[in-house]
């Protein structure tokens, strides 16, 4: 593994466990946490964060190796698995907890977020595009049983089967090939 290769990408996109859940099954993908980030206090609960009075986004930060897996399609798969036209929503998740967000740690990673929406608004895939694009601050990790909370809940709990199944067959569907191979 080249060091070099070795990046971070911050994306928001409504409930983490979706966003977190989706990109944990991409090869090149080593790490992804659930937390938060965007907001106006320090080491926010999940209780805060729901309040929608904290500022921050329900988030995840993923660790990827751009050798094997680039930011570019990161954003692609992103961009199909939740609804960036939507202010504050995502479905029934309402707030500013649940806004679409991308979190960017380089100039490079603002210049193909921007370039990204600018293709999906003129190719027609989406109208207007909601996406924050922001810089990267300060990124708190959730409690643990957030993390891993599709993998963890999946068999007794409701919304994992109602919204996450969903998007997991579709990744499955849309993007077999950029699958993790286990």
């Amino acid at each position: 593994m080249n060091q070099n290769s070795i990046q971070v990408a911050t994306l928001a996109g409504g409930c983490f466990w979706c966003i977190e859940t989706v990109m944990n099954r991409l090869d090149g993908v080593s790490e992804v946490l659930s937390g938060y980030i965007g907001g106006k206090i320090s080491n926010p609960t999940y209780k805060e964060v729901c309040s929608g009075l904290t500022g921050h986004a329900e988030a995840v930060q993923i660790t990827f190796d751009s050798d094997i897996i680039s930011y570019d399609t990161l954003l692609k798969v992103f961009f199909s698995m939740h609804d960036p036209t939507t202010l504050n929503r995502q479905g029934a998740d309402i707030g500013t907890q649940y806004r679409s967000a991308i979190f960017y740690h380089s100039e490079d990673q603002k210049q193909k977020a921007y370039e990204m929406i600018q293709s999906l608004e003129n190719d027609g895939v989406f109208n207007k595009i909601v996406t924050e694009i922001s810089p990267s601050s300060v990124f708190y990790i959730a409690e643990d049983y957030h993390q891993d909370y599709y993998n963890q809940n999946r068999l007794q709990n409701s919304y994992c089967t109602a919204v996450i199944d969903p998007k997991v067959n579709k990744l499955r569907q849309s993007y077999a090939h950029l699958l993790r191979k286990n």
